[in-house]
């Protein structure tokens, strides 16, 4: 099943952004998110904000709550 991932527009203290489910307790407010879409896998969704974002893309990870799989650092 697909769920929507949102990429937070803050950088973290080690300086990446990362990616959340919509359900993750830790998803950032409205104003402070970007929608990604409908993913299968947070790898889909992780890869999907590297190629929106490429500046950014040794940057983006998963978030450890929701997208742990895809968490880097």
């Amino acid at each position: 099943m697909k769920k929507e991932y949102y990429l937070n527009r803050n950088q973290q203290s080690n300086g990446d952004y990362e990616v959340h489910e919509s359900s993750c307790r830790f998803l950032p407010s409205f104003e402070n998110r970007i929608y990604l879409g409908s993913f299968y896998s947070c790898e889909e969704a992780v890869n999907e904000a590297k190629r929106l974002y490429p500046a950014d893309k040794n940057n983006i990870n998963g978030c450890y709550e929701c997208s742990n799989s895809c968490h880097t650092s």
